[in-house]
């Protein structure tokens, strides 16, 4: 005799991207248990006391059977709880408590805990998407994971809080109310955390190079002394910052979620992220990995800032790591089964000392080191990675007449600066529709050919520019980059040789 199988369709998550995945309950007589198999881990094969426990809480009768689990394709690992709600449904199936038929154009997913209780689970904004893609309709989420798979509208998303309401839902689909959600509200939710360009005296160069930064999204890097106010001006970075869009939401928001990060009550990320990874932090943890890998540093900082405060005392090779997503805006993870990407399109902003005890040049105080230890200090920064960042800076010492000075009505505030952010951001929007391009700092080569003109002069100062400080041809592209950015926070349309020569201005250090 044919066994009839019980399909119930969940999701398991590979990288960024969700993939389908059909359990399939069969049950047959015999010693009572249950198997689980397709390729799952730890956690998966865990779920038999889980899912066990959470039907007894039901008041439906758990018929003692030997039942075989299989997660189809039976070919990929398998990870994670979200499929202790999937199988109980299944098993409940095979039992007779819920009409196999129901399960059609539905997908489930949800952790149980041992009292029947559904709790969240990640990914579920990625698996929303495939669900979309493969044309399901209805989408079974635990409770606290319902606003989050409600972002996509297409799909009917009903929030389960107990094992026994999802039965009662598989059973009369109008048991359960339909989930909806008003995207706009994040967005109007939106707080500022108090940081303000204001509260920082002096350092107006400085101030002006972090705004031509966020402008064009452009990688940073300040040296000074230690007090300077590096650190200072680096964490006011996200008050100057546009605001993302809905379509940028939504990429940060589905790394978070894969990543587990979301912080409670949290549905939407509306803020652009700012990351500031410790100088311990491993290569793994910075660009992601790890036997099932997950996102990492530089990928939570996709669409924001990362921020590497003494830089130099980072290890070399986790340093190296972020050559490939600064020039491609990827992370590619290889492993024996299959090649992960994880986007990481984000802006490097670091800060370091000019030397090891950090007061080489000072006014205030005499260096410590030797002229090798110098050089030792910088070296740690490699020079392929000082090419990939585009704006560098030494910041002097604030003079104390100017920290002094309680009068705040000559400096600028967050509010004014990213007005002139968010009018050079728009302009660069509507230069690029269609291109696959967000801001001047993305440009490939067919763009810097269509939209750098340059005017009559500027051509002739950058090629002297590049013969006299023998520089690349990276950082020639680079310097016509940032270039375009001060011409659009200037609103001119061809880039003058005001504007290319303050973009040479940025692009080094002093040889002391």
């Amino acid at each position: 005799m044919r066994t009839k199988l019980a399909r119930v369709y969940s999701a398991a998550l590979q990288g960024l991207d969700a993939y389908p995945v059909e359990v399939q309950v069969a049950s047959k007589t015999g010693m009572p248990g249950m198997t689980i198999i397709g390729l799952p881990d730890t956690v998966i094969r865990e779920s038999k006391d889980r899912i066990r426990a959470s039907i007894y809480s039901t008041h439906l009768e758990y018929k003692k059977k030997y039942y075989v689990i299989n997660l189809a394709p039976a070919d990929t690992q398998k990870v994670g709880a979200a499929f202790d709600l999937p199988i109980a449904l299944g098993m409940l199936a095979s039992m007779g408590h819920i009409p196999r038929e129901a399960f059609d154009k539905t997908l489930v997913v949800g952790e149980l805990s041992l009292d029947g209780l559904v709790r969240p689970t990640r990914g579920v904004l990625s698996t929303a998407m495939m669900a979309r893609a493969h044309g399901y309709t209805r989408f079974i989420v635990p409770r606290a994971n319902a606003d989050e798979a409600a972002l996509i509208p297409e799909l009917e998303v009903f929030p389960v809080e107990h094992l026994e309401q999802a039965v009662q839902g598989m059973q009369d689909p109008a048991f359960i109310e339909r989930h909806r959600i008003d995207v706009e509200q994040f967005f109007g939710a939106t707080t500022d955390e108090g940081l303000d360009f204001s509260e920082v005296r002096g350092q107006s160069q400085a101030k002006r190079m972090l705004e031509i930064a966020a402008a064009g999204g452009h990688n940073v890097l300040l040296r000074g002394s230690p007090g300077c106010g590096k650190s200072m001006m680096i964490r006011r970075m996200p008050s100057i910052l546009p605001p993302l869009s809905l379509a940028e939401a939504l990429e940060v928001t589905r790394i978070y979620s894969i990543a587990g990060t979301l912080a409670n009550g949290v549905t939407l990320m509306t803020r652009r992220p700012f990351r500031h990874p410790h100088h311990t932090a491993s290569h793994i943890s910075l660009v992601g990995g790890g036997s099932f890998p997950r996102p990492g540093e530089v990928s939570l900082a996709h669409r924001g800032v990362l921020f590497l405060d003494e830089m130099p005392e980072f290890r070399r090779e986790v340093l190296e790591v972020l050559r490939q997503p600064l020039e491609d805006g990827v992370v590619t993870i290889g492993r024996a089964l299959t090649t992960l990407t994880f986007p990481a399109r984000f802006m490097l902003i670091g800060a370091m000392n000019p030397c090891k005890c950090g007061y080489l040049n000072d006014a205030h105080k005499d260096c410590l080191c030797l002229p090798g230890q110098v050089a030792r200090y910088r070296s740690r920064i490699s020079g392929p990675l000082l090419d990939r960042i585009d704006l560098q800076m030494d910041v002097p010492r604030v003079k104390e007449s100017e920290w002094q000075n309680s009068d705040t009505t000559c400096v600028e505030s967050s509010e004014h600066i990213r007005q002139r952010v968010n009018a050079a951001r728009l302009c660069q929007q509507q230069r690029f529709v269609g291109a696959g391009v967000h801001y001047n700092a993305e440009m490939g080569q067919k763009q810097l050919k269509q939209f750098c003109e340059l005017a009559s002069g500027a051509q002739t100062l950058l090629e002297r520019a590049m013969t006299q400080l023998r520089f690349s041809a990276r950082v020639y592209h680079r310097i016509l980059k940032v270039a375009r950015t001060i011409a659009d926070l200037q609103a001119h349309g061809v880039i003058e040789v005001a504007d290319v020569a303050e973009a040479i201005q940025y692009r080094g250090f002093s040889e002391n």
